[in-house]
């Protein structure tokens, strides 16, 4: 090794995926059921929104962002999958890599963020309902959103920055099915200390802070109600807050069983497993818990639906 800026690795092989060959079709086929799932289920909820003009409030508009970061997070590991399943070669270059990874954080990051986004819109409508509208105005929703968007594109440049000036003398196997970057430290030969201090710090930042925000803007909206109990009060926080708080228990669920529960002897399959509800199982059902639990997209999407049969 010359430098630490220095690469021999080429290309990586993507392991984290042992499935034997009397199985190997039959999970394609359900990857590839799973994944197209996920794209139409948030397609449908990003045109819904865009359709329905009865939608267009600040909620739904934090709704179609998180619709379609979960359709792009899904879009940076599944394509992938299925591509090395059905090739055979597990196989993805040193660039390719470090471009999945930037674009998991980055979708990762913001899902987080606009999971925090929504809580806080939950919180302003109920707690504030007369200032509702002067608050939670487009231009400050708007201006939310792309600030979210600056933060976390800025961190995954941070951290594939980072990685870069990292070297890959000999080992190559990735025991993921995609690029995680604790898996990708693992396997360099360089000095990892600052690329995980920053890991450390952002992690918190980025994961740790808007969990706790979330949970401080259900806790006033809980506040709040049992102040005034009334069983109108009650239906209205279920039925606005219900759909977000399953969203917020499945994402979160996964991530602290896959960050924070101590692992066992099978970690890698247990790692495996979680990592597959994280970016895969989530992203799916997302749609499905809005669109079951929430009267306003059915109603949407039976408008929708009429409006085109009526053409």
């Amino acid at each position: 090794m010359t430098g630490n800026n220095q690469t021999f690795i080429l290309e990586f092989l993507l392991l984290g995926l042992p499935i034997s060959s009397e199985y190997h079709l039959l999970f394609y086929a359900l990857f590839l059921a799973m994944y197209l799932t996920t794209v139409l289920g948030n397609l449908l909820i990003i045109i819904l929104v865009r359709l329905d003009s009865h939608l267009h409030t600040p909620m739904y508009f934090f709704l179609s962002n998180l619709s379609f970061s979960d359709l792009c997070f899904s879009s940076v590991t599944m394509p992938k999958l299925l591509q090395i399943m059905q090739s055979h070669v597990p196989s993805i270059s040193y660039a390719g890599c470090l471009t999945q990874m930037f674009f998991f954080m980055v979708f990762a990051d913001l899902g987080s963020f606009l999971l925090v986004a929504m809580a806080y819109d939950r919180y302003v409508a109920i707690c504030f309902p007369l200032h509702y509208t002067s608050i939670m105005n487009i231009k400050f929703c708007a201006s939310l959103v792309l600030v979210l968007w600056m933060l976390t594109t800025s961190h995954a440049l941070l951290q594939t920055l980072l990685m870069v000036r990292l070297s890959f003398c000999e080992k190559n196997l990735i025991l993921q099915f995609f690029c995680d970057i604790s898996a990708l430290l693992k396997l360099s030969c360089s000095d990892t200390y600052v690329n995980e201090l920053m890991i450390f710090i952002m992690g918190g930042l980025f994961s740790i802070i808007p969990f706790l925000l979330i949970g401080m803007s259900y806790l006033r909206i809980f506040l709040t109600i049992f102040k005034v109990p009334s069983s109108q009060d009650t239906h209205k926080f279920f039925s606005t807050c219900g759909s977000h708080l399953s969203v917020v228990s499945l994402f979160y669920g996964t991530v602290i069983g896959l960050y924070l529960c101590p692992s066992g002897n099978n970690s890698t399959v247990k790692e495996t497993a979680m990592a597959m509800m994280y970016t895969v199982v989530t992203p799916m059902l997302n749609p499905f818990i809005y669109s079951l639990r929430n009267r306003d997209m059915k109603r949407a999407l039976i408008s929708v639906c009429s409006k085109k049969i009526s053409l």
